[in-house]
């Protein structure tokens, strides 16, 4: 509760002294840019200043590890309707080094959602119904690789149009370093 009020507090202030205007925009990115990324605290400012993107440049979706894991999912259905109904002409997959989806413990999740209050029998119903949770919270060992994978999954997509350049970097989460792994204006392999 005391983290919420704050926020508001925040937020009547800010919206009293007007401090808004500085990023008034419209909902089409400048930039013709869908940018993916991961939603790690240390890329909220650094991605941006880093990529030299400002507020209305990009639309930026954030997840965690930059991933597409699903081709019927929201993080695919929200890029779609970035190319199709906000004007986005490319995308950028940009994952980060040391991310904390790198070999997570899909057990260790498990079992920190039961000491929360999950029950066991909860867990067990769900696996029953078909529900891969090991595959589904199961991170990555190499962001290289899930970079490449995540752009494969998104320009192999029945509904992506062959013209968008897709993209695929990797940011250093201190220095703001981009390594470029996938030249999305190459043709595919």
């Amino acid at each position: 509760m005391g983290l919420l009020n704050s926020l508001l507090e925040h937020n009547r202030a800010f919206v009293e002294a007007r401090e808004y205007e500085q990023f008034e925009t419209d909902k089409f990115p400048d930039k013709n840019l869908a940018v993916l990324a991961c939603m790690d605290a240390r890329l909220v400012e650094l991605l941006p200043k880093a990529m030299g993107l400002k507020n209305g440049d990009a639309k930026l979706i954030k997840n965690a590890g930059a991933l597409v894991t699903h081709q019927w999912g929201s993080v695919m259905r929200s890029l779609l309707v970035a190319v199709y109904e906000l004007r986005a002409e490319e995308i950028c997959v940009v994952a980060h080094h040391d991310c904390g989806m790198r070999a997570i413990d899909p057990n260790r999740i498990l079992a920190s959602a039961q000491e929360r209050g999950v029950s066991a029998e909860t867990i067990a119903t769900l696996r029953g119904a078909g529900i891969d949770l090991d595959g589904w919270l199961k991170g990555f060992d190499n962001v290289q690789d899930s970079v490449r994978h995540t752009v494969a999954t998104i320009r192999s997509h029945p509904l992506m149009p062959k013209d968008i350049p897709v993209h695929g970097l990797v940011i250093h989460p201190a220095t703001g370093q981009l390594d470029l792994l996938v030249d999305g204006y190459q043709p595919q392999a």
